[in-house]
């Protein structure tokens, strides 16, 4: 789990002179029309999708918090840890733009750094953070997603929505030509529901908070191989909150077997610390002007 109780002066001081004013989450264009069965995406209607490239290759989704930082899940880079070989793509509907696309690659940016929560080390949590080597410019394609940190509100909430570039269906080739993000609208499942469905004792409602379930029971709504890491998100008074990360399931669109996310929400407080601390980190004058005002405080 994240950080729990008050954050402490340190973190609030690094707040204020590290990360200045919060800027506008959330937000996004309503393009019309859309894709009627809500299967093919248009550009600018999820304006967080990162696509993670390894290789010049998509490998993961993810989503953009802030100027630097995108989120996404931990088991991408199980085998591949180097962030130099990295690549985020931000703004596009494809998955492989063209190589004459030119906003394509002004979109995309290399990994500095690549954190994983590792706070509880006897257990793994699937979710990683990505700071970006430069600043992200927004547009109206390129928004960050917001957070919050309990998501309880969202539980058997019908407008919630993953997208992703994975395969269309369990054992299928990978996503066909012309390689657009595909979405689908998910119901999250509550933990005693989840805990009945798949039977996995660290699902049990007890045990585990880190992870959720959400799809369709029937089978007819689920992410699949490509989707990995990529955002959950619920529209709550206008505004989308990312509240799971795309981790793992038992297949893909079979009934009675919903996917598994990672919880945001519980390591909401880790993701606030670390994108505050590594930026601050960053500034040259942090330090000295904390040292300052302790020494002049009472």
């Amino acid at each position: 789990m994240g950080v729990q109780g008050p954050m402490p002066l340190l973190v609030v001081l690094l707040v204020c002179t590290a990360l200045g004013k919060p800027v506008p989450c959330g937000r996004r264009n309503d393009l019309k029309p859309l894709i009627v069965g809500g299967i093919e995406s248009v550009q600018g209607r999820w304006p967080w999708q990162a696509s993670l490239r390894f290789k010049k290759s998509h490998h993961c989704g993810g989503s953009l918090l802030s100027h630097r930082w995108v989120l996404t899940a931990a088991h991408c880079f199980r085998k591949y840890l180097d962030p130099k070989k990295w690549r985020v793509q931000l703004g596009q509907l494809t998955s492989k733009p063209s190589l004459w696309n030119s906003k394509a690659y002004s979109g995309r940016y290399r990994v500095k750094d690549i954190f994983v929560n590792s706070e509880d080390t006897t257990r793994f949590h699937d979710l990683a953070l990505l700071r970006l080597a430069s600043s992200v410019t927004y547009n109206k394609y390129i928004q960050p997603v917001c957070m919050l940190p309990s998501t309880f509100v969202f539980q058997q909430q019908p407008d919630c929505w993953v997208t992703g570039w994975g395969v269309l269906q369990e054992n299928k080739k990978p996503l066909p030509p012309p390689y657009h993000l595909r979405e689908v609208q998910v119901t999250i499942l509550n933990p005693s529901r989840c805990y009945e469905l798949l039977r996995i004792p660290s699902l049990h409602p007890f045990n585990n908070s880190d992870l959720f379930c959400a799809g369709a029971e029937d089978g007819s709504a689920d992410t699949c191989g490509g989707d990995s890491g990529g955002p959950l998100v619920c529209n709550m008074d206008g505004l989308w909150y990312q509240i799971g990360i795309v981790s793992w399931g038992i297949g893909c669109g079979r009934p009675n077997l919903p996917g598994l996310y990672t919880n945001v929400s519980q390591h909401y407080n880790w993701i606030q610390t670390m994108m505050v601390l590594s930026s601050a980190v960053r500034s040259a004058l942090v330090l000295p002007l904390l040292s300052l005002t302790l020494l002049q405080a009472p």
